[in-house]
């Protein structure tokens, strides 16, 4: 290709954007692939990315206009908000769709589609004031019966949905009621003191869709949302426009565009090469200079995201609790984080209390390394000479590392582990029990996303009829305290409890928590305003450039 013509391509890049162009250079893509590409990206002039493109007159902050450009990975599945669950579909709901309150990194939840909520007496009634003025996408008002529609076929359980794992037990279809155009009331079936969180960006399948919606999600990207669908391409991309009829402030790009990668490697030379401006997330294994980069920023939120190592207690040797505690005491935490996490992390304690939530308990103690004890729980448990297992687990960001941890730490008592590292596919398989390595394994690690509050992760992954039991943990005296802390109204009642809890699962130790990860979004220093969730939500409605220095 001759060089005027090399140059005439890369200044036509306000049509399909450097990274298409750099790929079919390079050979990496064909033409076909080529005007794929192409046909998702859409006609913008890049504000924050390299390669000649410019902003006519001066960069200044909380300036509208130009394009912002997302790397992220591929979604899982199809963008439907019934199903969705992986990080890249969470993402994408999130560029058009609501919720009726967003879970901020403090983990206050800050109004958004509600403007308030309360409670009656014993938190079995919680009732929200749906915001006015608003309007979906298709120019229609949206009215407290979107809202009741909303969350009926989210917790009917013949949708399938996602978000039956936070209501299960707490809301059933019909149970959102509407009291007038502006007013729902949410009737549950059991006391719930923090039942604002599962209607929130918590609950990241949760946002408001118009009440005859019947599917088809990718079509329109249907939502309240300060951005629209201009297009989307499965596999390839997505890109949004500017909501001129949104019903805040106006956003201030005219544009976002996103480029799905199919490995964590690929995200990260395309922000060192200047074709997307925004990494959505990043762990720390694989990316550590990225995370040193002095060209780039790091938006780090404190999570409760973690890796959970279960154990069988329904199957020997884990049947008895005093092997699963020996696991536990041969892990070095504050290693851990410092090595596997790069210290991006805090300490776990071997429940869902993350340090971060205001009712975990700081006088219970921490778990720390103890191979005496270790080895004195194993030879009373039966195994002085240790034991034989499989662990199974997922090839996901730092798991497979961890893995190799844990199997080099349990040797020192004696105990033999096999590691058996699967595509997230096999390890989940239908997520159901008997069809799942996930939920079947005597022993294994699963990722758990962050929570403003620990209720689901409380419910769901350790009461009794758990969806996600993965450890077959059953206790009635845990069940109890568990509803007795859900059903809490009261800061000093929801400690209390959660302080029960904490020494219960000490004690029985159905699963392992040694660290709860920090969210990662990386950015480039010419970009200001983005603003992350640790639940894979990214808000770019007041992204701007940041002008240069001098």
């Amino acid at each position: 290709m001759s060089a005027v013509r090399l140059d005439r391509l890369r200044r036509g890049a306000t049509s399909i954007g450097n990274a298409g162009i750099d790929e079919f250079l390079s050979g990496r893509i064909d033409k076909r692939e080529f005007l794929r590409w192409a046909s998702v990206m859409g006609g913008a002039i890049p504000l924050f990315g390299t390669g000649g493109c410019t902003v006519p007159g001066d960069a200044v902050a909380d300036r509208p206009g130009g394009l912002v450009r997302v790397g992220m990975p591929v979604p899982a599945a199809r963008i439907d908000p019934l199903t969705v669950a992986d990080t890249g579909g969470v993402c994408m709901l999130s560029q058009t769709g609501e919720y009726l309150a967003v879970s901020g990194p403090d983990l206050r939840l800050q109004p958004v589609l509600a403007t308030s909520w309360a409670s009656n007496d014993d938190g079995t009634i919680w009732t929200f004031r749906i915001r006015q003025g608003v309007r979906f996408h298709d120019s229609r008002t949206m009215t407290a019966a979107d809202v009741v529609a909303t969350f009926d076929r989210l917790a009917d359980p013949a949708n399938g949905s996602i978000a039956l794992s936070a209501f299960s037990g707490v809301l059933s279809k019909g149970g959102a009621r509407a009291v007038d155009a502006q007013t729902v009331a949410f009737h549950l079936d059991a006391p719930n003191g923090s039942f604002p969180y599962l209607v929130s960006s918590d609950n990241f399948n949760a946002i408001i869709l118009p009440a005859d919606y019947a599917g088809g999600f990718e079509d329109s990207f249907i939502g309240t949302g300060p951005f629209r669908l201009e297009r989307f391409t499965p596999k390839v991309g997505a890109a949004f426009v500017r909501n001129d009829a949104y019903w805040g402030p106006k956003a201030l790009p005219d544009r976002t565009r996103f480029l799905f990668y199919d490995s964590l490697q690929a995200q990260v030379l395309a922000i060192q090469g200047g074709q997307v401006d925004v990494l959505l997330h990043v762990p720390v294994h694989g990316t550590q200079a990225l995370l040193a980069d002095p060209r780039l920023n790091v938006l780090a939120l404190r999570s409760s995201a973690h890796e959970q190592l279960h154990m069988r207690c329904d199957r020997p040797p884990f049947h008895d609790p005093r092997v699963r505690r020996a696991i536990a005491l041969c892990l070095d935490r504050d290693a851990l984080v410092t090595g596997l996490y790069a210290g991006r992390g805090t300490l776990g304690n071997d429940s869902p209390f993350a340090p971060l939530y205001a009712a975990t308990d700081p006088a219970v103690p921490q778990r720390r390394k103890d191979l005496r004890e270790a080895k004195a729980l194993l030879t009373a448990a039966g195994h002085p000479d240790g034991f034989a297992a499989l662990l199974t687990t997922e090839r996901f960001q730092e798991i497979p590392d961890y893995a190799v941890v844990i199997q080099n730490a349990v040797k020192a008592i004696g105990v033999r582990l096999t590691l058996n590292v699967e595509d997230q596919a096999a390890y989940y398989g239908q997520a159901t029990f008997g069809q799942s390595d996930w939920l079947d394994s005597t022993m294994g690690i699963e990722d758990y996303a962050h929570r403003g509050v620990p209720n689901t992760i409380l419910a769901a992954s350790l009461t009794t009829p758990g969806t996600f039991n993965a450890a077959h943990f059953r206790n009635p005296a845990y069940d109890r305290l568990v509803a007795g802390y859900i059903a809490a109204l009261e800061p000093a009642s929801q400690r209390a409890a959660a302080g029960q809890i904490q020494r219960l699962l000490l004690a029985e130790t159905p699963v392992v928590m040694t660290c709860f990860y920090d969210w990662l979004t990386v950015t480039t220093k010419r970009i200001a305003g983005v603003r992350p969730t640790a639940m894979a939500q990214l808000f770019l409605d007041r992204a701007h450039p940041v002008p240069a220095a001098g």
